[in-house]
């Protein structure tokens, strides 16, 4: 298990203060997100989103662990690695609003996030073997949480890895939550990580609510994927709320789980006491970012209500080249319906 926070002192490590206040900055950046993103479900300005409180440590951590080519495969609850890694806020606002990601103008190679548990798997061990192939230097790292490892692309994911050498970093987040089962009710493995001796590579563990643990483990993680040896990390975290904005928690969590403190404590103030403690911030950087992710927020969330929605029919546009007779004739019909009765025709969208 690698940890920093609370063992070692930042001399000690790779890092500098620089480092350590780059990552507190997305901490508090992905934080504030979070529960802004949970508030404007709540006033039905989306349908649904998946909350990560008590994940951002894990998923900044692993950001700043990527180059700028490497290739990220996020799954919906990776929201706080994607804006970490660069990721406009208003994206991943519209793409819970129903837009397309793949519309997005960003230059970030990361591809769209998965909502079916664990399909990004085999796809990112593709695209790991496609830069082999094509000579390229980048590697992949796909994101999926616990309850993914019992999927069977996380196998077939893996052992494509591990036999083609594909330049593949497996990150797992163990949040303690297959949705609402328990980590040893959806698996009797002794650790995710061990998981990758079955596959021939290596598995290592870290202590997810440790950014700059996490960033040293992913970064080793990649440098030996790039080097055809790909590895599977276990990020051990907790979430601390729910599944989804659809989920209720009290439903299935009886009591205080049996994890250690350290596991349980919120990272965001586990990390900042020990910032302060290395000398790293004062008193007013935790609100000073605070101040500044809200005037983030506060423009992404104007930048996403500025888009217009699309009209019913365009979702035929990216499936033909030239839309086919009857799907024009469907198109000309509702534009007419449209213009002749607008009240109506809102109303049936």
């Amino acid at each position: 298990m690698t940890r920093i926070v609370g063992e070692r002192d930042l001399a000690d490590t790779r890092f500098d203060a620089d480092d350590a206040r780059a990552a507190l900055r997305d901490v508090v950046r992905t934080r504030r997100f979070d529960e802004r993103a949970i508030a404007l479900q709540r006033r039905g300005w989306m349908s649904g989103y998946p909350p990560y409180e008590g994940q951002e440590a894990a998923q900044v951590g692993a950001a700043h662990a990527m180059r700028e080519d490497d290739h990220l495969f996020p799954t919906y609850r990776s929201n706080a690695l994607q804006i970490a890694r660069g990721v406009p806020m208003s994206d991943i606002l519209l793409f819970r609003r129903g837009f397309a990601e793949y519309r997005s103008d960003h230059d970030v190679p990361v591809f769209p996030q998965a909502v079916p548990i664990a399909s990004q798997i085999p796809h990112a061990a593709g695209a790991g073997m496609a830069a082999n192939y094509t000579d390229a230097d980048w590697a992949s790292l796909v994101c999926f949480g616990d309850g993914a490892t019992s999927e069977g692309d996380f196998h077939e994911g893996l052992n494509f890895a591990g036999v083609f050498d594909a330049p593949t970093v497996f990150f797992c987040e163990n949040n303690g939550w297959a949705i609402s089962l328990p980590r040893e009710r959806q698996t009797a493995s002794e650790s995710i990580a061990v998981k990758a001796d079955a596959y021939g590579i290596d598995g290592v563990q870290v202590d997810g609510n440790d950014p700059l643990a996490v960033r040293a483990v992913v970064e080793d993680a990649l440098a030996s994927a790039r080097d055809g040896d790909p590895v599977l990390v276990e990020a051990l975290t907790y979430r601390r709320g729910a599944h989804t904005t659809a989920d209720d928690p009290d439903q299935y969590r009886d009591g205080d789980p049996d994890l250690p403190e350290w596991r349980l404590r919120d990272p965001f103030d586990r990390f900042a006491e020990w910032c302060e403690t290395q000398g790293v911030v004062d008193g007013d950087f935790i609100d000073d970012a605070i101040e500044t992710a809200n005037e983030e927020l506060a423009e992404a969330v104007e930048t996403a209500e500025s888009v217009p929605r699309p009209e019913p029919e365009e979702q035929f546009d990216s499936l033909y080249a030239e839309l086919p007779a009857d799907v024009r004739r469907q198109r000309e019909a509702a534009r007419a319906a449209a213009d002749d009765h607008p009240e109506t025709y809102e109303l049936e969208r």
